[in-house]
């Protein structure tokens, strides 16, 4: 996963696949927390660079997808 676009894409695919009983829950579970800790990582950058008044590039923010 190289992008949010692409983290929510996954997401997708993991809902999808605990709904169709492929996978568990507790896997299920395991890739939103792993999602969850990439967005909070790009969050605190964002909110660290608010306070240095700095306007990051943030690669996993970027996408081709508008």
């Amino acid at each position: 996963m190289n992008n949010a676009n692409d983290v929510r894409n996954e997401l997708a695919k993991v809902f999808a696949d605990l709904k169709a009983g492929v996978i568990s829950t507790k896997e299920a579970s395991e890739f939103a927390n792993i999602a969850g800790k990439m967005i909070n990582s790009a969050k605190a950058q964002l909110e660290y660079a608010k306070v240095r008044e700095e306007t990051p590039t943030i690669n996993f923010l970027k996408s081709t997808d508008v």
